[in-house]
């Protein structure tokens, strides 16, 4: 029901609105990739937020990609399958009974919740993998690593179409091989591919922490590939750090604009990054890029 009863929290969305018009405008026609992983996949709650957020910006003239993981959903399965699983490195050795378990949970269970999710908040959404149209063709990345794949051609005619349509892709991080294999891609990899592939305006990948750390422990909020670089080579930038890092510098240098790591705890945190003034995490860019 309408009142005309104003308080300060009304006053103060309606400056917030205001504020945004700049990079409301800014973001017109961009295309911006969302790496969705961590707390935001386990949460109903969070699931819900994240795809009301999805669904505003592309409302706003965005054109969103969603690529997801679902690491502990796959382990979830094979534990109730009962199928162990092997290690080289530290890293899963994904055989043919594994990846036919990741390509379920990833394609089917994971995915769908998705597109579920962002239909339900009034958008259009369409769950995909890098299998379909051959977005992503991968080459095996270890053989010691069996299934596991590093894209190596993509074919986003199938996602530009989906923005004249008015879809919004949600991405499974699967790839074909040359001879009919099925590869598992690792999610964030498989982002920085889709976002480089699409020049993207913008990369944000969501995490569990809020994002790039200085030596003191602060996090950085703005930072240039050579800084990155230099900052892995001291030692700054350690253990899982190091693979954002790399996909956004990777990123970058296929023609993505700028790479977020933040904080996909954080409420509304793509919102945050996209139309305020101090946006949320850490910004990754070239000196020349803005």
């Amino acid at each position: 029901m309408r009142t005309q009863d104003m308080n300060r929290d009304w006053i103060a969305t309606a400056r917030t609105l205001s504020q945004a018009l700049p990079y409301l405008q800014r973001y017109t026609d961009a295309i911006v990739v969302i790496k969705l992983g961590g707390h935001a996949m386990g949460s109903d709650e969070a699931m819900e937020e994240f795809a009301r957020d999805v669904v505003l910006m592309q409302q706003v003239g965005v054109n969103p990609v969603v690529v997801h993981g679902g690491g502990p959903m796959i382990n979830a399965m094979l534990d109730k399958l009962g199928i162990e699983s092997t290690f080289v490195g530290g890293k899963r050795v994904t055989d043919k009974a594994t990846v036919e378990v990741v390509e379920m949970v990833l394609s089917g269970l994971v995915n769908k919740r998705i597109v579920q999710a962002i239909n339900g908040q009034g958008g259009k959404a369409v769950g995909l993998s890098g299998k379909d149209a051959n977005l992503m063709v991968c080459d095996q990345t270890n053989p010691d690593l069996g299934f596991v794949g590093t894209p190596r051609e993509m074919n986003t005619a199938v996602l530009h179409d989906m923005f004249r349509a008015g879809t919004i892709p949600v991405i499974a991080p699967l790839g074909a091989g040359r001879n009919g294999e099925t590869f598992n891609i690792n999610g964030d990899t498989a982002a920085g591919a889709i976002a480089g592939a699409l020049k993207a305006d913008r990369l944000l990948l969501l995490t569990d922490v809020s994002g790039v750390k200085n030596a003191e422990g602060q996090v950085v909020t703005e930072l240039t590939a050579a800084q990155i670089r230099e900052m892995t080579r001291d030692g700054v930038i350690a253990g899982g750090m190091i693979p954002k890092t790399e996909t956004a510098l990777d990123a970058i240098e296929r023609g993505v604009r700028a790479v977020v790591i933040l904080d996909g705890r954080a409420p509304n945190a793509c919102l945050l990054e996209l139309f305020t003034e101090h946006g949320a995490g850490s910004l990754i860019r070239e000196v020349s890029k803005t």
